[in-house]
């Protein structure tokens, strides 16, 4: 088959130019990182967290851009009304938590001290900018189509996003000296179960919508949607007991101040994610009403 190139009026579209701006601020941000003298930065997981997302999206961002200027949205065996946004949208998420974990986790306060990290500073306003182009290119996708927009567009299928998204903040905040110093509790692994048993079930809700498959399933999908969430529901309480038990534990006193640190981000990622899922419970139920 032939390829077809598309107009250059695709190229000069204003969602087209955002997305423009999203590769060569995240091309900028990412250069300025390793541009920078490596003894000023925390090469740990919020490190990788960081180069991840700009390297990432940067790279997912222009192949969606290719194939609408290509127009081989056909060819994509993905559902072309929810891949722009859902990606568009997680990238909104993971570049704003890079621009915040950036500054307070990766860079050394020695860096500060001797007043040389413009290049990390400059990282920092880049990696800003990208989350404002991803956010406008969320906001431009949902209404330009509105009208006949796909399930990632709506409510539900952005809470599906946040709570991948909170899941990915989690897995990242359990770094080596939480490992340390928790293996001892039963509770402990089995939050780290509920976390990616709760993670998977999300990833492939949204796969299943990306490939348009809820009309294989031999159950209705949204009572499976509704059995999801109310399961994630049920175990992210238990999760999210323990790691409050922990956090109010008098023996955390003992702990190092970091590990408290961790604790507590998340406790909150947990909390947020607990709601979430009950907020996409209400929906599913809500749904599954209305279609009974």
């Amino acid at each position: 088959m032939p390829v077809i190139l598309g107009e250059a009026r695709i190229l000069t579209s204003p969602q087209s130019i955002v997305r423009i701006l999203e590769m060569l601020f995240g091309c900028v941000t990412f250069s300025l990182v390793v541009s920078a003298e490596s003894s000023f930065l925390n090469k740990g997981p919020h490190w990788f967290l960081c180069m991840f997302s700009w390297c990432f999206f940067f790279v997912l961002t222009g192949l969606i851009l290719l194939v609408e200027f290509v127009q081989f949205q056909s060819l994509v065996p993905l559902s072309w009304k929810n891949l722009p946004i859902s990606m568009a949208f997680l990238g909104a998420l993971m570049t704003l938590s890079a621009s915040v974990c950036f500054p307070l986790f990766v860079i050394k306060e020695s860096c500060f001290e001797r007043s040389s990290c413009g290049h990390l500073v400059s990282a920092t306003i880049f990696s800003c900018f990208s989350f404002l182009s991803y956010t406008a290119e969320v906001y431009m996708t949902k209404v330009r189509s509105e009208a006949h927009s796909g399930y990632m567009s709506t409510t539900p299928g952005f809470l599906k996003v946040f709570e991948v998204f909170c899941s990915c903040m989690i897995f990242v905040s359990v770094d080596r000296e939480v490992l340390d110093n928790l293996t001892t509790y039963p509770l402990f692994w089995w939050s780290l179960v509920v976390y990616s048993c709760c993670f998977l079930m999300s990833v492939c809700t949204i796969v299943v919508m990306l490939g348009e498959c809820t009309g294989r399933c031999l159950v209705p999908f949204d009572r499976i949607l509704a059995a999801f969430s109310m399961l994630c529901v049920v175990m992210y309480v238990t999760a999210t007991g323990f790691w409050l038990w922990h956090l109010v534990n008098p023996q955390q006193k003992e702990n190092p101040q970091s590990l408290w640190r961790n604790s507590l981000i998340i406790t909150i990622i947990s909390c947020l994610n607990l709601l979430t899922y009950t907020v996409d419970l209400a929906f599913s139920i809500k749904l599954v009403c209305y279609r009974t």
